[in-house]
């Protein structure tokens, strides 16, 4: 889990993905894409260690697919359900300005 949060704090948003996954697809189109923001991404099939990274997500997240994972500000927000229920809602904006990684 340690490098988790290490590779988690190295940028504003950090996704953790499988590179054939469509909801991580998704989730990364909706940061770059709709809201601009540049998120670091790191796909765990394509990392030695990956599978051993994707367990320890798995297990903070304690249910549900171990991708997407994503990090605004070093802080665990969760999966696809999560960062698409604060998109709806009005907050992700809000916490990605925080976050520093939208500045309008």
């Amino acid at each position: 889990m340690d490098r988790v949060m290490n590779l988690a704090s190295e940028r504003a948003v950090v996704v953790f993905t499988l590179s054939s996954d469509c909801l991580c697809h998704t989730v990364e189109r909706l940061f770059s894409d709709q809201l601009g923001v540049n998120v670091l991404v790191h796909e765990l099939d394509q990392d030695p260690v990956g599978k051993e990274m994707e367990r320890a997500l798995l297990n903070v997240l304690g249910t549900g697919p171990s991708v997407p994972v994503v990090f605004i500000g070093g802080k665990l927000i969760g999966g696809t359900n999560k960062v698409m229920s604060l998109h709806l809602g009005g907050e992700l904006v809000p916490m990605l300005k925080n976050a520093g990684a939208l500045w309008l």
